[in-house]
Parts: C-alpha cells; structure tokens; sequence
C-alpha cells in the first residue's frame, strides 16, 4: 500500500511530540490497519445551521456544486435531525440514538456530555481498520476531550471556517492517504454571524415562513454568501477525489446539523428547525441523479455507515440504514419520526413526532412561541423584537397539532378542533409510547443539566444574557 509523504509523516511526529492539536494532523489513537482499497472511503462533509437552505432544494441561492452532486448521487428531499440544535443532533449522527439515550442534550461547549457507554462511529470504523480523521469543526464533546469520540487523527486550524479546513482537507486527498479512510470535515459555515454585503442583492429569495421585508431580505443574502462559500469548498474537495482518482471508491456525503438560524426554524420542532439536507455520492447504489421522498433522519447515518464499511452497528440505535431505501428494497423506513429538544443556550423542553400528514408538538414548560434566548441574534430577530414582538411574548400552547398537507408552515393549531381529535389522540400516543419505550426522562419531571453546565435563563433576551452554572430548570420561570 502506498504510504504517507514525508511532509505527512513528520506533521504527525511533530504534533505527536507537542500534544497539540493546532492547525496540523495528530494521532489521537491507533492508526488504521492495511485494508483493501475496494473497501468505500467515506468522506463527511457537515455543516453548521444551513437546513435544506441549497439551489437544489429549491431555496433560491446559487448553489452550482452542491446541485451538480444532487444531479450525479442521491438527494433526500424529507430528511430531518433528531434534535434542532448543533450538539445534539450531531451526536446522533456518531451514535444513531436520540439525544435522551445518547446523553447530549445540550450544548458540549456549555457542559453537556455524551454518556460514556455509548458506541461511537469513529471508534468502530477505526476497530474495523479505517483509518479515521477529524477536519475542522466539531460538537460532540470540549475540543480538550476530543479524543473521546475515537478519532485517529484530528487536523484542526486556527480558524474553522470553510476557508481555512478545505486547504487541509485537499492536502490529505492529495498525499496518497492510507485507505480505507473515514473522514469527518466540518466548517463553521453558515452559523451566525454571516459574513457582511453592503448591500442587498436583487432578486433574493426569503423563506415562506419569514416575512419578505428589506431586513429579512438582507439577513437571507447574508447567508446565501455564507452558503455560497461552503459550496465552493465542496466543489474544491469533489475535484480533489477526482484528480487524486479517489471519486470513485469514496462515498461523499454532505448534510448539516439542523434547519437554518432564524426565528421559527433552528431551536424550534417545526419543520424548519427539524429539516436538513442530505446528499450522497458513492460507488453502487449511491448515484445516477436518485431522489428520495422517504422521511429519514440524521440517526440513520451511523448503521449506514457502519453497513457499507462491513461493520455491525449497535443492535438497540433508533436509526435504520438508508441502504434498502436506496437500493429501491423498500418504500419508507420509518412510519413516524420523533424529535426532540431539552437545552439550547437555554432551557425548553419539548418533544415531537411527524408522520408524513401530521406534526405533534409537545410542550413540558411554559414558554412562549418562540424563546428568546434560543434564537440566534441578527437582523431578522432584531426585525421580530420591533414589529411583531407577540412571538417572543405569546404563551406557546401546551400541544399543538398540524396538518401539513394543507398547513405546511403549521400556523393553525388543531389540538382543539374536535374534528381533529382522534388525530391528536393517535398522536400523542405514539409520543407517549415512544418516550417510555425509550426511557425518555421528561417524563417524571424536569431535566437537571450535568453539574457545571451553563445556561441561560428563559426571561433573556439572547444567549449569552445572564448564564449560569447553576441552573435549576424548577426555578427558571419564563412569565
């Protein structure tokens, strides 16, 4: 097998030597064993807050990479993530659980920690001989406990926009990497804050949820650019597979961690807070231009994953492998899929489940429509706070229930429509089967966070106002 170049090899005696994790590629562990090259690389490519936000889901921003992907591989039209905040949902992705079983259910950088016990993707692609890499950004645990997750190699700039990790990333594709690998590349993009326009481009798109006003307009073509620089790092690391003739034995998937950050979507379980994309190309099935309306979630990464590198997930994961619905085995995977979320910056308890007609909303704390602290600060927040500043104030109902066949940006609640009854009772006992099937602790009361974890409190305004390491969500009142 062909090996390293120098320069590699001494980056990662040198980064051995320093223990540090600075800009360079250090082992966190045992490298991977000599495999096949017919083993399938895998090459991750996940990003901060960007939803569905692509060219290619219809969403009005230029998106020329990222398009031509979807053409060539396999599009998921209704893909959602477990949990619509960063941490959360992308442990999901590591360990095909819900964020109540897998432990994360808050912000790692605030405190909040995955169990110990739990099988993570790096660590079992690592035990089968992959040789596994972290680029750029993650969430899952504090960057000083990063060798938790099971990385072999982490390859961490001084900054991890997009701009700065897709060099790296180029790099390795380009030194002849020892193969089978597994690598993780995270960008920074298109979290807040965007990068700045002077002006407002014409002709700009805004989401059907938010209003179409000058400074939501602006707000939205901020993060179209945001969006625009992520696409030409994907179409810098398609070229790199291509010209280091990796393309084709390299399964390249390129999702996010939940919908986009603005009010009404990131922090929140309606769809777009839940809704991510989800693209793939790949050797066998994973090509020729498919597309997928089947409902999947971000937890079915992992045993598809652990599948196409010949591994054996976790028997007890709530995700399912994507394989049958690609290979057109079968129709759906999932009759339901539940979401969930207990802490952003702040604490907001809620659980829900959507089947393809039905969205169900559950509410454990009293909490308006939208929660101030949990939602990012911008121009359209700013926007809310003077023109309609009932959203952030309005007590959000205990249940909610929508129809998205007909009320797909869920404004009518139908819990009290007595036309609608046996809907909400069918409803809500899947929920309530779901959670105690899945020892869901909400349901005896209110969540404590971990010892030292920081939170904001709900009466904030945004999410660094007021944080505490010693939160007690019994005492916490909104109104």
């Amino acid at each position: 097998m062909a090996k390293w170049g120098r320069r590699d090899f001494l980056r990662v005696v040198s980064a051995t030597a320093t223990m540090a994790i600075v800009g360079r590629c250090e082992p966190a562990g045992k490298g991977g064993g000599k495999m096949s090259r017919r083993r399938t690389n895998i090459l991750l490519i996940i990003t901060h807050d960007t939803g569905p936000h692509l060219g290619c889901y219809g969403r009005g921003v230029e998106t020329p990479n990222l398009d031509s992907l979807a053409e060539v591989g396999v599009k998921f039209t209704n893909a959602f993530c477990t949990a619509p905040q960063c941490s959360p949902s992308r442990a999901s992705v590591l360990t095909g659980l819900m964020p109540h079983r897998h432990g994360l259910i808050g912000l790692a950088h605030r405190g909040f920690r995955l169990r110990g016990d739990v099988a993570l993707l790096p660590k079992l692609l690592a035990q089968a001989g992959y040789s596994t890499h972290l680029f750029g950004l993650q969430h899952e645990t504090q960057w000083d406990k990063i060798g938790e997750l099971g990385y072999q190699h982490v390859h961490r700039p001084d900054d991890l926009s997009c701009l700065k990790v897709t060099p790296l990333v180029i790099e390795f594709l380009s030194s002849d990497p020892p193969q089978p690998f597994f690598a993780s590349v995270g960008f920074t993009e298109t979290h807040r804050p965007f990068p700045k326009l002077a002006q407002t481009p014409p002709n700009v798109k805004v989401p059907p949820f938010l209003p179409d006003v000058p400074e939501v307009r602006h707000d939205v073509a901020e993060l179209n650019e945001s969006v625009r620089r992520v696409d030409e790092s994907v179409g810098k690391i398609v070229e790199a597979l291509k010209k280091n003739r990796l393309w084709d034995n390299t399964l390249l998937i390129f999702t996010t961690d939940h919908g986009i950050a603005f009010p009404g979507a990131k922090a929140t379980l309606f769809d777009p807070g839940i809704e991510i994309s989800l693209l793939m190309h790949g050797p066998d099935e994973f090509n020729g231009g498919k597309v997928i309306d089947a409902m999947v979630s971000n937890a079915d990464l992992m045993p598809t994953l652990c599948e196409i590198a010949g591994v054996d997930s976790p028997t007890d994961i709530d995700g399912k492998s994507l394989l049958p619905l690609v290979q057109g085995k079968v129709d759906k995977l999932h009759e339901q899929i539940f979401t969930e979320l207990t802490y952003h910056a702040a604490y907001d308890p809620m659980r829900g489940v959507r089947t393809e007609r039905f969205k169900y909303i559950r509410s454990f704390a009293d909490r308006p429509f939208w929660l101030p602290p949990n939602v990012d600060n911008g121009l359209t927040k700013d926007w809310y706070r003077d023109n309609r500043p009932e959203v952030f104030k309005t007590p959000r109902p205990k249940e909610m229930l929508f129809d998205l066949q007909t009320d797909p940006l869920e404004r009518n609640n139908l819990a009290g429509d007595p036309k609608y009854a046996d809907v909400l009772n069918e409803m809500r006992q899947k929920l309530e089967q779901w959670m105690e099937a899945t020892d869901d602790p909400i349901r005896f009361g209110h969540v404590r966070p971990p010892e030292g974890a920081k939170v904001a409190p709900a009466k904030s305004w945004s999410p660094e106002e007021g944080v505490t390491d010693q939160f007690d969500p019994e005492r916490d009142k909104w109104a």
